[in-house]
């Protein structure tokens, strides 16, 4: 026995000491890679391109390091009571006379790295008509610029772009000159793709066009704390005497200013003061792979479902078990950024994100998530929010309700309506020839009544005319080949309208 145990520790150490020299090699090779790619840059490009490599390197070294999946099962706690508040009992609270003098302490950061090609769209995502002709953006600058002049404020409205977003969006923010909103911009970091097999840059040059136009992307959401301390504005904002920054998705349209949330982040007497507040919101089914909170090693921490073990996938998605769900809506403190940036204390876990090039090439990209940094910050907490926080819009079955009269829209900010009975929204499943936004718009003769829907499902080649009205459980089924118009006034309850069936007004 003794003799096999020490046989098999040696043989442990071989493999170790093998293992390392591997990745000391993938490590050495990637570093000379880097080092010719940056000798193909120029001038002020050669000094973002240095400070994106340097970050890549660090990053890329983590992932060699990285052993199987991140979390100990075994260690995972539910979070303890008063580490998830309910928003009900933080709303309770008065607000006070002076709240735009906490509204001076905020800025609001919107992550608007994305394109919106998912929609079939080119350009930025937060560039697309999402209601009565306005853009995620127009929407954006309409709440805050409301929020400044009722209040008398100075809230700052801060765009994280990616290079693929920013040029666009720039020459955008010339139509918003004279609203009453002060507008920034930074740029995420830009990170080279990796070949699956070979561990090294798919990218010849810094270049982003022709044989690079696939070899770069934008590392992820995470990036932000890095990349906000690195363009300068973190400091600007500090000497404006901002403290907090609110952090949402640009296409989440129910991320608004909440007044209740930063009355109760400033109020805290400084030494017990939250630097991290997380909006949650109760699981669905449409939620089971959301990232959640757990208390992991005495700490609040975010849980992603690609952290999870195989086994454990299942549970992880039980609505019993983990009841809640990040909503990226994310209260930061300043100050706290600058602290931990300083001290290198920022721990982001990696998200190994498997892609294929349109040339059929195997690549992975390194990225992060702005969540995952709950577990660095002091006095981190929870809001358990209201569903109506969570608006966003993915996909055409999205924009279709937030299009609908299922919301009215006020200052830039939706609310569901107060003629539908029920506070949930209907379920929507729209099928592929609904994908792409410019589809979509023209099978809708007018967006039709949803008010008193409660599930639709469409599939096939389906046109909608002028002033329909959905009620109930409505499934529009046109076979292949086939066609199905829902004529002008139709009102369709608890229907099953399926096969060949043209239906042309009367």
């Amino acid at each position: 026995m003794t003799i096999i145990s020490n046989s098999r520790g040696a043989l442990n150490a071989g493999m170790t000491e093998f293992q390392e020299k591997l990745r000391q090699q993938h490590e050495n090779s990637m570093h000379q890679e880097l080092g010719k790619l940056l000798s193909t840059a120029e001038g002020a490009e050669a000094e973002s391109s240095q400070r994106d490599l340097k970050g890549f390197k660090q990053l890329f070294h983590r992932f060699l390091q990285v052993k199987g999946p991140s979390v100990d099962w075994a260690k995972i706690n539910r979070p303890p009571e008063d580490s998830i508040q309910p928003y009900e009992r933080i709303r309770s609270r008065a607000l006070p006379e002076g709240v735009a003098s906490s509204l001076n302490k905020l800025a609001v950061v919107k992550l608007n790295g994305g394109l919106g090609t998912s929609m079939g769209c080119k350009g930025p995502k937060s560039l697309i008509s999402v209601r009565s002709e306005n853009t995620f953006l127009d929407l954006t600058v309409q709440q805050i610029e409301h929020l400044n002049k009722t209040y008398n404020a100075d809230v700052p409205l801060v765009l994280m772009n990616s290079f693929n977003t920013d040029e666009d969006t720039k020459k955008i923010l010339q139509k918003y000159t004279h609203h009453r909103v002060k507008i920034y911009t930074f740029n995420q970091s830009r990170y080279p793709r990796i070949n699956k097999e070979s561990l090294l840059p798919v990218a010849t040059s810094m270049g982003l066009t022709g044989e690079n136009s696939e070899a770069w992307y934008p590392p992820g959401h995470g990036d932000i704390y890095a990349s906000f301390h690195n363009s300068g504005l973190l400091e600007q904002l500090l000497a404006q005497g901002k403290e907090y920054i609110f952090v949402s998705n640009i296409d989440n349209l129910g991320a608004t200013v909440d007044l209740h949330i930063l009355n109760h982040l400033v109020s805290q007497p400084a030494e017990t003061r939250c630097e991290f507040v997380m909006e949650v919101t109760d699981k669905t089914r449409a939620d089971v792979k959301g990232g959640t909170l757990i208390e992991y090693e005495g700490k609040l921490r975010l849980l992603e479902i690609a952290q999870v073990p195989k086994a454990h996938v299942d549970e992880f998605k039980s609505v019993t078990k983990f009841k809640i769900f990040n909503t990226n809506n994310l209260w930061i403190s300043l100050p706290a950024i600058k602290r931990l940036h300083k001290q290198n204390a920022m721990d982001l876990e990696i998200i190994v994100n498997p892609k294929t090039l349109n040339g059929g090439l195997n690549v992975i990209q390194l990225e992060t998530a702005v969540g995952a940094a709950i577990k660095s910050f002091d006095n981190a907490l929870g809001i358990n929010v209201p569903r109506s926080r969570f608006l966003p819009v993915k996909t055409s079955s999205d924009l279709l309700l937030v299009m609908s009269n299922l919301y009215r829209l006020e200052a830039g900010s939706l609310t569901m309506s107060e003629k539908r009975e029920f506070p949930t929204t209907p379920h929507v499943k729209l099928g592929s020839s609904f994908t792409k936004v410019q589809d979509f718009l023209r099978r809708f003769e007018s967006i039709p009544d949803m008010l008193e829907l409660d599930h639709l499902t469409v599939s096939g080649d389906v046109t909608f005319g002028k002033q329909v009205a959905l009620k109930g459980t409505v499934i529009i089924i046109a076979n292949h080949g086939d066609r199905i118009d829902i004529p002008a006034g139709a009102m369709l309850e608890n229907k099953i309208v399926s096969g060949n069936l043209r239906i042309l007004d009367h």
